[in-house]
């Protein structure tokens, strides 16, 4: 009773947001959404790991991998141990969805889009959080998490708990995977 309660807020809002759309924000969403879209970020984000971090950078860029890994493997293994079917695959919902693209595998709950945005946003705050004020930094790495994340919702392939849900994913891998790496520094040292 409760998860069915869940889940129909979970689409009544998805439903709300979705509906928010127009061809400027089709092609711009679309864009955002699109993994290959931020090369160019990800790019100034290893330029700026090596600037702060010298000869050691590829230990934190090892990291990054390692985390991206686990994260994008634990969101596909939820996703099909849960079984949820994305909005556009509902046959429930399924003629409300402002569908932008194509809809991408049957299950979506938990978003990877979330879960690997919000550890690598994690995994940079930690890693460059000694160089920069943690407003200037956290700020901007939250928007851009938050924005890859809504734009799933936007083209219509998640629930917002599928990206809520992907985010704290995300969010825990990274604490977790940097608190190994903490704990060994210390014992190294």
């Amino acid at each position: 009773m409760i998860i069915d309660f869940i889940k129909n807020i979970d689409e009544h809002v998805f439903i709300q947001l979705n509906s928010i759309n127009s061809p400027f924000f089709d092609y711009f969403m679309s864009f955002v959404t699109h993994k290959f879209s931020w090369i160019p970020l990800y790019c100034y984000f290893l330029y700026l790991i090596i600037k702060n971090k010298g000869r050691r950078f590829w230990v934190y860029l090892l990291i990054i991998g390692i985390s991206i890994t686990i994260s994008d493997q634990s969101s596909t293994y939820i996703k099909h141990a849960v079984q949820r079917y994305r909005p556009c695959h509902n046959l429930e919902i399924g003629n409300l969805i402002h569908l932008v693209g194509n809809c991408g595998g049957k299950y979506g709950f938990v978003s990877s889009h979330a879960s690997n945005s919000f550890t690598l946003a994690t995994l940079l705050f930690f890693i460059l959080k000694p160089y920069y004020s943690k407003t200037k930094l956290l700020l901007p790495l939250l928007f851009w998490a938050l924005l890859v994340s809504y734009s799933r919702i936007y083209v219509g392939v998640h629930f917002p708990l599928d990206i809520i849900c992907g985010g704290f994913l995300g969010v825990f891998i990274a604490y977790f995977i940097w608190f190994i790496y903490s704990l060994k520094k210390c014992y190294m040292s």
